[in-house]
């Protein structure tokens, strides 16, 4: 119905509806420049499609606004728009690729087609004139052609052929305007024509080679078919265009793409042809040097358009109406080489492969700027933009030339901008006017990964790729204000994740941390610090297996104050911000990839002061988290916003808006937050336990929570003594020291130390508030402490597998296996090692406890007896196969399998 009433240029015409979600995109900067820009109305109007990452935007420059069309989950690989401008197709390339037809005039997908090449994606895709068939070339390494009917209901192509891998890698595809049955590609080395109908898909493709005109021909960019319907030309990087025609008799001509070949190789021009269009009567090239050239059908020169800031054309996009006026061509044209009727072009759009947009308009003298954007992974050619985000406008910027830029930071006053270089330099800023406050500093041996001001403005603190932190810190010289070298320190051996400033307990004086992927969590004493020697105050090993990835300050929603992490095992912990002990760990969003980056969104005066909520990014989504953490998986929302990786994430000063920063899709996102939209969906997803249980399997009344309930009421038993005359009491709790056995009996196996922080957390929960220690648990903690501490995803082969790669060694075979002397070493000499007797006595109870060979029944007490129950039941080289389902009994799914 919304189609069907659709009219040009409706999609601003209506106010912008609050979105229901938690997090919508509002606008973005950047967009994708090696896809074409399609200008969508004609006359004054400044109406461009164009693709920005996974998103289509319909870009309103004179009005300052954006739509966006959201549907695809990977980076869109190609697009093409019907001759009308109505109808937009687009493509994407990754799993689970996705075709979507969207109608440009309300905004609305009107066909999605899913598994067209579900493998690889599409790298090239067309729609014919009448806007009802497309034609796609899928991205493999063996690519796939397909026609397809988008407003036929069908999921299957109407017909598809598989190309050979000597035609090359085809990217280019375009119809012929005047028969939809007829299309042709080109890769860089070869072109081919199609032919589709009742018979299927046929094709042919010709070659041509230098010895064929006795020239060389260059690389192919791309096709188009002339408007004397008998003829295509394809355009070159040598300068030239290369004919094809049917060549036959008339009954050949029928199977008309194995008769086309290369008649002529026209030399148009010395530089290289990247866009090659048909435009009414006219042959359009654009080139590397920024001209477009105008021929006629004899490939005769007409005019031609350049402009010295623009680089290689990527897009030509005309109006449909000519201008009111023949009027002069523009200035920067030459003067029209026809020897009939004059030559009036058309208004039109052309992008340039360095993010470039033009406007060119026939009736005026000149050339407009529309839109400029970053041609190279944000931060990397150098380019500072300060941006007014409210009204999405830019204010001014600098560019440095030395190298890249490669984290950014404001003081808490918005007075300075600190900026880290991929060289190693740091640079501080005047926040307005982007001028350096003082000289360079180069004090980092690496490029610089992290910089964060103190809350006080005091202190600057970088971290560098090669794992070294260092401080710098204000002083006053001579009544001015500057920034001096502090010291620095080599503190971390593996990759740096975060730093992280904050405020002593006790006094208003700054802390400094830093988290590394080596687990270390260190705090440093500033206050001690002098030049060139930075203190340690601690050193705190905060995980065993699990990798560190961010670090937070938690807010004070109770009486103890706590360091806020997440891990690459999906687990969020609670460190107590004074012995670093671990005081919860929690089940963090679950949304394909761990969180990379956090961040605690602010507050104003009118929001709740019990309320807060944490911002974050993982690989390629961004999301909000309602704080408290606790574990329920409706507290949290994710969305993608870079498929291709987000690299870094800020928020507005009063947390309404959101921002993230994409790597090589060149694009930052804006996003408004709705924070009543999360808060709906906690109530959503039900009070108290009901959440929990959810996540168990069976959910509430099914199998698994009713052998729970067993294991609890029989440890119940159990602690009161199994043979036990006396009356027992029934309790709903069970001793701390039990929480191992009932949590191994449900199928987790704790190491010692993660025993030991889940009984901690249970036994100091209250000690803050009443200062007593707590020592059972009830059946509704016990469910949440074993959601919160089970691995996110269960134990799994690859994990097993992956163990063996690491220890184990290739056998005659080719396996990865462990020898058996290695693998009882390595249980009691590594990590947390066994006894002897310990090993005995587990083994036994795995491999059973019968005689052994014959012999007398085992000695668990001995390590001999280990030894020989090993060489009895356990080979001398142990698979991850033998280990997981022979020695631990465990059984290994179908498809773990192969």
């Amino acid at each position: 119905s919304l189609v069907g009433t659709a009219t040009p240029g409706m999609l601003f015409q209506e106010d912008r509806q609050t979105s229901l979600h938690p997090l919508s995109l509002s606008w973005v900067l950047g967009y994708n420049s090696s896809l074409a820009v399609h200008s969508l109305l004609d006359g004054e109007d400044r109406v461009l499609l164009y693709v920005s990452s996974h998103t289509v935007v319909i870009h309103d420059v004179l009005g300052n606004r954006q739509h966006h069309l959201q549907g695809h989950t990977n980076v869109i690989s190609c697009l093409c728009v019907s001759e009308d401008r109505r109808w937009v197709a687009t493509a994407d390339r990754g799993p689970e690729a996705l075709i979507i037809v969207w109608d440009s005039f309300s905004g609305v997908p009107v066909r999605t087609i899913f598994e067209s090449h579900p493998r690889h994606g599409l790298s090239a895709i067309a729609i014919s004139q009448d806007a009802k068939y497309l034609a796609t070339i899928s991205a493999g390494m063996v690519q796939r052609v397909c026609v397809w009917d988008w407003t036929s209901p069908t999921e299957k192509p109407v017909c598809s052929a598989e190309l050979r891998p000597e035609f090359g890698y085809q990217d280019y595809v375009i119809f012929n305007p005047q028969n939809p049955h007829e299309f042709i590609s080109n890769s860089k080395t070869q072109v081919i024509f199609y032919l589709w109908g009742d018979a299927g898909l046929q094709y042919g493709a010709p070659i041509l080679s230098s010895r064929t005109f006795h020239s060389p021909v260059g690389r192919f960019s791309q096709s188009v078919f002339h408007f004397n319907n008998s003829q295509a030309l394809t355009g070159t990087s040598a300068g030239k265009l290369v004919v094809w025609d049917t060549v036959g008799t008339s009954r050949e001509l029928q199977a008309k793409p194995h008769c086309m070949r290369a008649t002529n190789l026209v030399p148009l021009q010395r530089d290289s042809i990247t866009v090659l269009q048909v435009f009414e009567s006219c042959i359009v090239t654009g080139d590397v040097r920024g001209q477009v050239k105008f021929y006629d059908g004899q490939l005769q020169f007409l005019t031609c358009y350049s402009h010295s800031k623009v680089g290689p054309i990527r897009s030509i996009s005309f109006s449909k109406t000519p201008p009111d006026r023949p009027g002069a061509s523009p200035a920067c044209s030459t003067s029209c080489i026809s020897s009939r009727q004059p030559f009036v072009p058309r208004n039109f759009i052309l992008s340039s492969s360095d993010a470039t947009v033009l406007r060119v308009a026939a009736e005026e003298a000149g050339c407009e700027e529309v839109l400029a954007e970053a041609r190279r992974a944000l931060g990397h050619d150098g380019l500072l933009r300060l941006w007014h985000y409210q009204h999405t406008r830019l204010l001014l910027s600098r560019v440095f030339t030395q190298a890249g830029i490669q984290c950014l930071s404001y003081n808490p006053e918005g007075c300075f901008l600190a900026a880290g270089f991929t060289d190693g330099s740091v640079y501080i800023l005047h926040a307005l006017s982007l001028q350096s406050s003082c000289n360079e500093f180069k004090f980092s041996h690496g490029p610089v990964t992290h910089i964060s001001f103190s809350h006080d403005s005091e202190y600057l603190a970088t971290a560098d790729e090669k794992y070294s932190v260092t401080v710098y810190k204000r002083v006053l010289q001579n009544g001015t204000t500057c920034w001096e070298h502090l010291a620095g320190l080599h503190s971390h051996y593996k990759p740096i994740r975060s730093i992280l400033f904050g405020v002593q307990l006790d006094s208003n004086e700054p802390r400094l941390l830093s988290l590394g992927e080596d687990r270390q969590l260190v705090e440093y004493d500033l206050k001690s610090s002098s030049k060139d020697h930075l203190v340690v105050l601690h050193k705190t090993r905060v995980e065993q297996i699990a990798v560190p990835l961010c670090l937070a300050w938690y807010p004070q929603l109770s009486t103890e104050s706590f360091i806020l992490t997440a891990n690459n095992c999906y687990k969020m912990k609670l460190y107590n911000t004074t012995t670093k002990m671990c005081r919860k760990t929690l089940l963090g969003p679950t949304y394909g990839s761990p969180l990379e980056k956090i961040q605690i969104l602010p507050t104003t005066e009118t929001t709740d002061p019990q309320k807060y909520y944490l911002a974050y990014i993982t690989k390629d989504k961004v999301g909000l988290q309602i704080l408290p953490v606790d574990g329920n998986p409706h507290k949290s929302s994710a969305f993608i916003c870079h498929p291709d990786g987000v690299s870094d994430l800020a928020s507005s000063y009063d947390g309404r808006y959101v921002f993230t920063a994409g790597g090589h899709d060149c694009t930052v996102m804006k996003w408004e937050v709705n924070l009543n939209a999360l808060d709906a969906a906690v109530s959503l997803g039900g009070e108290d336990l009901i959440p929990f249980y959810n996540q168990l399997e069976g959910g509430r009344e099914g199998e698994f929570l009713r052998e729970l309930e067993d294991y609890f009421y029989y440890v119940q038993l159990r602690s009161h003594g199994i043979d036990t005359l006396e009356t027992r009491q029934v309790s709903t709790h069970i001793p701390l020291e039990e929480i191992p056995s009932v949590m191994r009996a449900m199928g987790f196996y704790p190491s010692e130390e993660e025993i030991e922080e889940m009984i901690n957390e249970i036994k100091f929960s209250k000690y803050a508030d009443t200062g007593e220690q707590v020592t059972k648990i009830n059946l509704e903690d016990f469910i949440k402490l074993y959601i919160n501490h089970r691995p996110a995803f269960g134990l799994s082969m690859s994990k097993i597998r992956r163990a063996f790669q690491v220890l184990g060694y290739d056998n005659e075979n080719g396996d990865k296996v462990i020898d058996r002397g290695d693998f009882l070493s390595l249980l009691q000499c590594r990590g947390e090692h066994m006894t002897e007797a310990e090993l005995a006595q587990c083994l036994a109870t795995l491999l059973g406890p019968g005689p052994v060979g014959g012999g007398s029944p085992l000695d668990t007490r001995d390590a001999s007896g280990a030894e020989a129950l090993t060489e009895d039941k356990i080979p001398a080289e142990i698979t991850a196969e033998i280990f997981t389902a022979a020695i631990l009994g465990l059984p290994i799914a179908e498809p773990e399998k192969k």
